[in-house]
Formats: C-alpha cells, structure tokens, sequence
C-alpha cells in the first residue's frame, strides 16, 4: 500500500516532469497511469526505474472512447467497468522470459522463474474507468502540469502524492492474486510442398490466443486464416501446386509475448534465414471500418499496390472501383505521389521475430478507422470482456464484407509470392525508402549542430552507401526485366 500519484501515460518524459520540475518523488508510492501513446510494459518499466512500488493502469474514455457513440450493449464504446487485460512484459523480442534467444524445447536450459528476462518486478493491475474515477476525484498535491495531463473523467486530474485534505489519512492498497506457471504451449504448422522451390518457404501466420473472448483479437484474423487455408486446399484437390512451399502457422502465447512465433522461429533460424521468402502476418482483420491499412516492407509495395487493384472495394460509395481506389482516396500516401498510404513495420505482433530478427520481407494488412479523426488508441473494446463476436456483428462488419476483403488481400499476397516465377519485389523501392530515411535523419541532426561540430560528425558515409544501394537496386532491376522467364 502507498500513496497514489497520478503519472499520466506513464512515460519517460511525464516521469521526468513529475521528478525534475515539479519535485514530486515515487519511491514507494502507487502510480496509476492511463492507457496510450506507448507499450503498457513500458508503462511498468518507467515506474520501476522511478521506485514506484506498484502500478494501477486504466483506459481514459480520452483515449478508448469514440465521441458521440455509445458504450456497449448500445454501441460499440468501452463502458466504464471494462478494463484492458495485456502483459506488461519487457523482452525486447527474447520469446520465452526463460529461454531467450534460443527454444524453449523439454532438452534446453532455463533460467529460474527469479531471474527471467523482461518481467515486472512490482504488482499491476487494471481497472475501468468507473474505477479510475473514484481514485482520482479526490486526489489532492499538484495540479496537473498540462492541459495534455487531462482525459476525459469529471475529475481534476492533480497529480498528488495522497488525497486532498478530508482523505489524506487513506491510502491505496494492491491485492495481486497472480503467479508464474511453466506451461506448455502448442504451434499448429500446416504445409503445402512446392512443387519446383520446395526448400523456399512463405508463411502466413497469426495467432489464436486472446484475452477473454478475442472477438477481435485474434479471432477476426484467425477466420481469415482458415478461410484461406481452405481456399488453397481447394485448389489443392483439383491438382494445383504452389511454386514454392506455403507454410501456415496458428501461433500460440501471443498474448504473453509473442511466445509461440518466437519459439518457432528460433528453433528454425538457421533454415529460415537462407530459404524464408515472405511473412505475411494475420493477427485482427479489423479494428475499424473505414479503410484498408497495410504495414509491410518496401520490397512489398508494388506487389500490395498491384493486388489491391484486382480486388472489389467494399466501401459504401466506391461499388464497381477497385480497393486500390477507395484506399488511395481515403489515405493517400505522405511520402509518395498519387499511390495509397503503407505504413512501416513496427513492433508487438508476430511478424516482429521474421522482419526483426531473422531479415524476412514481411507484412500485414486490415481495416481500419479513420486515424485523420479518430484519435483515440486502437479500438474501444480492445482486450476486455466487451471484445465478442456480437459486437463485431453488430457494429463493426454486419455482412463480413471487410473480413472477405482482409482475406483476398492476404491470400492474394500469398499466392502471388509463393506462386511468381520471378519473386514480386522491387528493390527500388526499397532504395527509395532508405533515402528518405536517411534524409529524415540528417534533417533531424540539424538541431544538434553545435555537437555535429564538436565530435565532428558527418553524415557523408551514410549519404555514399544509400547513392551505391539506389545504384545497385536500379542495376539489378534492369537486369531482372532482360530474363526470359518462359
């Protein structure tokens, strides 16, 4: 138990607010954060390395509530007794907290439960923001520092430390009744051998564990998945054979911290470093309605711009245009002219262990809301009880007609990428997209000019290499065009 201090998202930069220009110290105090803006792990790793002693997270309807809709049964918002389930684990990629970097197979060595990698060393715990509320309406010390410290709650959102003068006597008090278990956890791996590349592998993959009842998460995906591996069975039977061999994946332990895909993958390194061609990941086919999103690799973007120009739109408004039309036309791109948005990979999904660790060109793809003006984070009912097939029948995809298109785009670029003579890449493109990063470094460097001056820094080497790989990708592609691939 502990005095409460309220800490905002939890960051770096709220904790050093809280600690270097307000004076308020949280060695030994309970800290309860909202929701957002970054990893709720890195939430719990922000409070330890500040001495808190245990955490409280809540989702602000700032944040998990969509204006003007209302809560669920009646709309699609996150009531107020729901609360955002998630680990708060800080492996970094590791897989196992136990086995990192290696599998966790029976035979392997583990580290004891004490000393495993990335876990929380204080209590969390959840709550709704009910809950959160009637912590915070009494809650006296500072008030907050920013307007931006401020949700949505009728409250004053003081920062503390304690409560105001008629409760400063209370305190706030954790019971965590959780505990480490070693369980065994199961991969489900499908295959079709390919008929003239079988020692080449593209993987479609997506997990099927969730929290609660994962309407969304994973189970929007998961349908698509066996709706595909359906697809190609059919194909299948009537005498078809894939180029290359098709590998599908239903991982385990995502939830926990993309366990089964880590596992999986480090017990196969080696193999799939020389021989993988492409992961195509198949987490939530949804977490909106509005349009297309797609993260993937810029050796991918031709071939995504290409497939969605085969499909039907579903949207309302775009009957008889193509995807490719309707997704351009509601996210065009920031980088590129006249071509629809793609976003770049980032982290906290399966493909994280392909793309990251291994180097294999991967991607994702599904519908989304409208990120230009819906702010708040992810989807409402995200990770709570509230996340059921209902709510996704009702509100989100009444006829399955995204879900169908999310299944097109990713059996498509499967097919496409197991099926190519020559593989759909373009080198370019990705040469086009290291320029640009490296043009967003330099230009970033110029507001640290006097430390460019004084160690001497120089950004020639970086600009040499991304002028040698644009030269070389654009020699490769020529030569690519001059094979006769009849």
């Amino acid at each position: 138990q502990g005095e409460l201090v309220y800490v905002n998202y939890g960051r770096t930069e709220d904790f050093f607010k809280l600690e270097r220009e307000m004076g308020i110290n949280c060695t030994g105090k309970i800290v309860i954060a909202r929701y957002g803006k970054i990893f709720r792990g890195n939430k719990v790793k922000n409070a330890e390395l500040a001495g808190a002693k245990g955490v409280i997270l809540y989702s602000d309807p700032a944040d998990y509530c969509a204006p003007g809709t209302d809560p669920y049964p009646n709309g699609w918002n996150l009531p107020g007794g729901g609360a955002q389930r998630g680990n708060v684990l800080n492996l970094n990629g590791a897989g196992d907290p136990l086995t990192p970097g290696y599998p966790a197979k029976e035979y392997t060595f583990r580290l004891d439960k004490a000393s495993g990698v990335g876990l929380p060393k204080i209590p969390v715990h959840p709550i709704g923001y009910h809950d959160a509320e009637s912590l915070l309406r009494n809650m006296g010390g500072y008030a907050p520092p920013h307007s931006s410290w401020k949700g949505n709650l009728n409250v004053s959102y003081n920062v503390g430390p304690g409560f105001t003068t008629n409760y400063s006597t209370r305190r706030v008090k954790m019971h965590i009744h959780s505990h480490n278990e070693i369980t065994r956890i199961y991969n489900v791996i499908g295959t079709i051998r390919g008929a003239v590349e079988p020692d080449r592998y593209v993987i479609l993959g997506g997990h099927r564990d969730s929290w609660v009842f994962g309407g969304i998460d994973p189970q929007s995906g998961a349908a698509v998945v066996h709706e595909i591996v359906r697809s190609f069975g059919k194909l299948k039977r009537k005498g078809w054979r894939p180029r290359r061999t098709v590998i599908f994946a239903s991982w385990d332990a995502e939830e926990f911290g993309l366990l089964g895909s880590t596992e999986w993958a480090e017990e196969n390194a080696k193999v799939l470093q020389a021989r993988g061609v492409a992961y195509i990941n198949a987490d939530s086919s949804i977490e909106g309605n509005y349009t297309l999103r797609v993260d993937c690799t810029p050796l991918m973007y031709r071939l995504v711009y290409s497939l969605t120009k085969e499909i039907p739109s579903p949207d309302e408004g775009f009957e008889g245009k193509s995807l490719y039309e309707s997704w351009y036309k509601k996210n065009p791109s920031r980088e590129y002219k006249e071509v629809p948005r793609i976003n770049k990979l980032g982290s906290g999904n399966d493909f994280e262990v392909f793309f990251q660790r291994l180097g294999i060109a991967s991607g994702r793809a599904r519908y989304s809301k409208n990120w230009n003006v819906e702010k708040y984070s992810s989807y409402p009912v995200y990770h709570s009880v509230y996340e059921t097939y209902e709510i996704v029948e009702r509100f989100y995809d009444p006829t399955f007609k995204n879900h169908l298109t999310v299944a097109q785009v990713r059996g498509g670029l499967v097919f496409e990428l197991a099926n190519s003579i020559v593989l759909p890449f373009d080198c370019r493109d990705y040469a086009s997209a290291v320029r640009n990063y490296a043009h967003i470094i330099y230009n970033l460097s110029r507001n640290h000019e006097e430390e460019l001056a004084t160690y001497n820094i120089s950004f020639d080497a970086l600009f040499s290499a991304v002028k040698n790989f644009t030269e070389a990708a654009a020699s490769f592609h020529e030569r690519l065009q001059q094979i006769d691939i009849n």
